[in-house]
């Protein structure tokens, strides 16, 4: 069992735009056999809707990154009574190398917020495969007054990582949520939070860690 396995050849980027919810992806067409391709199923959710997420896969297979352009949540002032909570859900279609699975693990959250005193935001996410009773869940508090940006990071023990079935093609789901509480804070002023940059994008990074199959 060797963890942040190279997979040789695996020498181009693989990117993989967004599909909307009501489009699934079908599937791989003669996918590389040395290679890890992700291609994105179906994107849902109030943070991410149709068009404004995106993934990419790093040249080595080592991580992989998704794109956000309109993952705002925020309470007080005159917001919307839903838009307290926004969430993204992914789930992705990742092919394998033949006699390799993989995990997911860390990964690196960022964005900005903007609290009032006694207000606070959280970011959380989970992490799943199709099928498996298995779930990975982290959970960041951030409380006010609070203006700046944020960042966050997940990881987890080698001996928590949910890994892939081996020899199954099971697809992984990515949950994650921002949500922002209005607490004691005035409800007459705005707080927000957002999985973004100033430029509008945000790009969380997810690290992969890899193991041989048994009998591989």
């Amino acid at each position: 069992m060797a963890s942040g396995l190279f997979l040789g050849g695996a020498v181009a980027a693989l990117v993989a735009a967004a599909m909307p919810a009501h489009n699934p992806s079908g599937g791989f067409e003669d996918p590389p056999p040395d290679k890890i391709v992700i291609k994105v199923a179906t994107v849902n959710g109030s943070g991410c809707p149709a068009g404004t997420a995106a993934v990419a896969v790093s040249e080595d297979n080592t991580a992989f990154t998704v794109t956000y352009s309109d993952y705002l949540a925020q309470v007080g002032g005159n917001s919307d009574p839903t838009a307290f909570r926004k969430n993204c859900q992914l789930n992705l279609l990742v092919h394998v190398p033949s006699g390799f699975t993989y995990a997911i693990a860390s990964a690196d959250y960022r964005g900005f917020a903007s609290l009032q005193a006694g207000a606070s935001g959280v970011q959380r996410a989970s992490y799943y495969f199709q099928g498996s009773p298995q779930t990975a869940a982290k959970t960041h508090t951030f409380p006010g007054a609070y203006n700046d940006n944020w960042q966050a990071t997940d990881t987890t023990d080698w001996a928590q990582l949910v890994w892939a079935p081996c020899g199954v093609q099971r697809n992984f789901n990515i949950n994650t949520e921002v949500r922002v509480n209005v607490g004691t804070s005035s409800p007459s002023k705005v707080s927000f939070m957002t999985m973004d940059s100033t430029d509008g994008d945000i790009s969380t990074v997810y690290h992969m860690a890899w193991k041989e199959c048994p009998g591989k």
